[in-house]
């Protein structure tokens, strides 16, 4: 009896195998005929990756140049952020030039204990300014419109064309960005 049992049971499993076998084939007959509509789908779909990772490697660049100059410009900010204040004080420091300079007219003792004090102000105003990187810019030797304002042009002997003759205010700069020009005149 259980011959017979073991005999049905292959019988059934041969039925089932051709059959899953025919499945199979007509499966992968199916299958060849979208082929070619699946490679277009699977190329399509690849474009669109190297489309899509592109416009990403695109934004992440834009974001690390943005976040660079962001970067750059809080610092620079930081460095230049008295520069007003500094600019505010230059005709003070002018005043106390010209107060300093106006007391050798004068012999009285007094007239030179203010002019000490006013040297001293003066010496303590320079330091101050140079611990902030703010410096005298040069006011002598040829003409540069980068740091030089020319109020007027003179004859001047012994001197070239572009020569600074002589300067009516001093000029500065800041971390070497200029503060305020130089008023000069120069000869023709």
């Amino acid at each position: 009896m259980k011959n017979k049992k073991n005999e049905h049971i292959h019988e059934e499993a041969e039925k089932e195998e051709p059959s899953d076998a025919l499945n199979a084939d007509e499966t992968a007959a199916e299958q060849g005929e979208d082929l070619p509509d699946a490679n277009k789908a699977v190329r399509e779909l690849e474009e669109k990756l190297k489309f899509c990772e592109d416009k990403y490697i695109r934004a992440h660049a834009d974001f690390e140049n943005i976040k660079k100059r962001y970067e750059k410009e809080k610092y620079q900010a930081i460095d230049y952020a008295h520069e007003q204040f500094a600019r505010d004080l230059l005709p003070v420091i002018d005043a106390l030039e010209i107060a300093y300079t106006s007391a050798d007219e004068t012999s009285d003792e007094v007239a030179k204990k203010i002019k000490d004090g006013i040297g001293l102000t003066l010496e303590q105003f320079k330091k101050v300014f140079e611990k902030h990187g703010i410096k005298e810019s040069e006011s002598s030797g040829k003409f540069d419109p980068n740091f030089h304002n020319a109020a007027l042009q003179v004859e001047a002997e012994g001197k070239e064309s572009g020569d600074i003759v002589q300067t009516f205010q001093k000029g500065y700069t800041i971390k070497g960005r200029v503060l305020r020009a130089a008023m000069v005149s120069i000869a023709r």
